[in-house]
């Protein structure tokens, strides 16, 4: 059930926390499509292991859960539904020999905002005093940085 009022700081915390693990549940779904949607190998590599690193970003958020005596839960992401619903619609208008550029721009703009939530939560977990799950946050950071650089470079081959 998804609570209707965030009172406190913490309320707003718990409930990003939870939108998070949507986030990345939701991200480990779409990079299966796009690796399946791509054409080229190096492209099909790519979205392999960065759904390798969600998988580890999913157990760090699993830990913070634990560390802060959270029930495991999920809050609702609409924005990463939708850039998933976007990139469908433009793999299925695209030429086949866009679907590259399109998957790896499409998932360019969920890691720039993978990056954005994580600093959203970095710092109130630093406000509160969480040294751990401040730690784990920002490998989850670090991870969707440089993902976010790898897809820029691909994507500059690809246009270039």
């Amino acid at each position: 059930m998804v609570q209707q009022t965030l009172d406190t700081p913490t309320e707003l915390f718990r409930f990003q926390l939870r939108t998070a693990l949507t986030m990345e549940n939701d991200s480990l779904a779409a990079l299966g499509d796009l690796a399946g949607a791509a054409k080229s190998a190096e492209v099909k590599k790519l979205f392999r292991h960065h759904a390798d690193e969600t998988r580890e970003q999913i157990a760090n958020l699993d830990a913070i859960f634990a560390e802060l005596d959270y029930r495991k839960s999920t809050a609702p992401s609409p924005s990463t539904k939708g850039i998933s619903k976007q990139a469908a619609s433009l793999l299925e208008r695209g030429a086949p020999k866009l679907r590259d550029q399109i998957a790896v721009s499409c998932a360019l703009g969920n890691e720039h905002y993978e990056i954005s939530a994580y600093q959203a939560l970095i710092l109130p977990a630093q406000a509160m005093g969480l040294p751990d799950v401040v730690r784990l946050l920002t490998a989850n950071l670090d991870q969707e940085t440089h993902t976010s650089e790898e897809l820029r470079k691909t994507l500059e081959k690809i246009v270039g």
